[in-house]
């Protein structure tokens, strides 16, 4: 038994049994996992997937308990690595953040900067990505912490934290006719192209459903990932914006206005997620107080415990 085996049996539970995507995760070729596969099943005399000629379709009830333990075994694997380089360097390191664009540019620079002040030996590393892609990347240990508004608190292996609660801001460009209207209404938004998120980022699915409760069907024209992208459209006169309320600055978004529609859309909360399981160094135990703030140490480490069975 080998931990490439182990790795291989979790990474195929994860990536829906898709061997092409196991190979690539792991850096390997598609024979080299099922070869893997098969040897541990054969060691261990337990048939783990079930199959439909080459093809892994499921897991096996015995495979769905050896699955827990597998993941039990990687995760202390992970930590012994993490423990050892703990007491070799107390104070240097590399913390990985997964984090979506909007919480890099407006939530996280004061943090990161008090946080590098604290510690100048340990290097920020920042993942950008999609909310879904963030909570794989903690969950695989790609990265140490997580942080979006969309999805972390959906994966049961996955521990979130609430950090601060945010709304989103109607962004118009200057002499816009609806800044004459107060307060706005969603029907008076459906008027005119919408320009928002992309689905799965920065509370859309509130935008969306509010609008959907309304029963009014808005013209969104145009999605992005950034606020200022957003912002820019919305500059050029191609629509009205819909971006969260960090992301507007008045003396910097010059040229356009904001209006308060806190009472149009459900407020939106920025969590911050970490492993189940997992062993943080203290350094992330300190970056994690200094954003989702009210935290202790202990109350992390409480959260972090591994669910009894």
């Amino acid at each position: 038994m080998n931990f490439q085996q182990l790795r291989s049996v979790r990474e195929a539970a994860r990536r829906n049994f898709n061997l092409t995507d196991v190979a690539n995760a792991l850096f390997t070729s598609q024979p080299g996992v099922s070869r893997q596969i098969r040897e541990l099943e054969d060691e261990l005399g337990v048939v783990i997937f079930e199959r439909n000629g080459k093809r892994l379709t499921g897991l096996t009830d015995p495979g769905k308990g050896i699955l827990k333990i597998i993941e039990r075994l990687l995760v202390e694997a992970e930590n012994l690595q993490q423990a050892s380089s703990e007491y070799a360097g107390q104070d240097s390191g590399t913390l990985r953040v997964a984090v979506t664009h909007t919480q890099a540019r407006y939530a996280l620079p004061q943090v990161v900067q008090a946080f590098r002040t604290a510690f100048p030996g340990v290097r920020i590393a920042l993942q950008q990505s999609a909310p879904e892609h963030i909570a794989e990347w903690v969950l695989s240990g790609r990265a140490d912490i997580g942080i979006a508004t969309e999805g972390l608190s959906a994966f049961p292996d996955l521990v979130s934290f609430p950090c601060y609660r945010w709304s989103h801001l109607v962004v118009v460009p200057d002499g816009h006719p609806l800044l004459g209207q107060s307060p706005i209404k969603l029907a008076d938004l459906a008027e005119y192209p919408l320009i928002t998120y992309d689905v799965g980022f920065t509370g859309r699915s509130h935008i969306d459903a509010a609008f959907a409760a309304a029963n009014v069907s808005p013209d969104i024209v145009l999605t992005a990932m950034d606020s200022d992208v957003i912002k820019q459209y919305v500059s050029l006169g191609m629509g009205v914006g819909i971006v969260a309320s960090m992301a507007f600055d008045h003396g910097r978004d010059r040229g356009l206005r904001a209006i308060e529609s806190s009472h149009l859309f459900a407020p939106n909360v920025t969590r911050l997620a970490v492993r189940r399981g997992a062993y943080l160094r203290a350094y992330a135990y300190d970056f994690i107080e200094r954003f989702a703030q009210g935290f202790t140490k202990a109350d992390i480490e409480k959260a972090l415990r591994p669910v009894a069975e």
